[in-house]
């Protein structure tokens, strides 16, 4: 598997179009790819994706691309991890993947001294827990905020689209959409959980996660 970093700032569609053309024209020997970036503020509404959940744009780029799940938020401050990954040499189903994927955001918040971070029941991604009354990450708290978002496609039996992950952004931009469908779903990042840390920190505990959970 190999990792690169693209441009600080890179805007989402050349990216998208990237990741395609690579999809489309890599064969059975091609290695697995992940593409680092932190991406210019931009809104991506999934291949299903409703309008409705895109509430206020606030002058903020909107693209409808062709991944799964509905709209989510890229920008400064948030490490995506796009998996170029080809699942049926690997052997994986879809299923599968997804969880894949999922424990290694887990793994990776574990690593960077995150407890108590995990999967909702439905809803794809991964979730801190979370005291609604103070509005704040609680070890003990009873609801969930969205740490981490999935959204993937898969073309003849190869995946593109990934994960992002929120280090130290400004969250208001989530404001402005039902994230991921859900209407009043919070959401936070690593520094209002007390984990202070760089994308590059990050993402070099997120390699080391996807080369654990991939290459067993």
């Amino acid at each position: 598997m190999e990792y690169r970093w693209l441009p600080e700032g890179a805007p989402y569609l050349p990216v998208w179009e990237a990741m395609k053309e690579f999809t489309e024209a890599r064969d059975t020997d091609t290695p697995d790819e992940v593409w680092l970036v932190e991406h210019a503020p931009v809104y991506t509404l999934g291949q299903a994706g409703r309008q409705e959940h895109l509430l206020d744009a606030g002058g903020i780029e909107v693209v409808h691309c062709d991944r799964g799940g509905q709209v989510t938020y890229h920008g400064p401050g948030q490490l995506v991890a796009y998996c170029l990954f080809d699942l049926r040499r690997r052997g994986v189903f879809v299923k599968e993947y997804v969880e894949m994927l999922e424990d290694a955001i887990i793994g990776t918040l574990a690593d960077l001294g995150l407890s108590g971070a995990g999967r909702k029941a439905g809803a794809p991604g991964v979730y801190a827990p979370y005291d609604a009354g103070r509005g704040a990450y609680d070890p003990g708290g009873a609801q969930l905020a969205k740490i981490a978002a999935l959204g993937i496609k898969i073309r003849n039996g190869r995946a593109y689209h990934g994960l992002s992950l929120n280090i130290d952004m400004d969250l208001a931009p989530f404001s402005g959409i039902n994230p991921c469908g859900y209407e009043g779903l919070p959401t936070v990042d690593l520094r209002r959980c007390g984990i202070s840390c760089t994308l590059t920190q990050a993402a070099d505990r997120l390699m080391g996660r996807l080369d654990a959970v991939f290459e067993e």
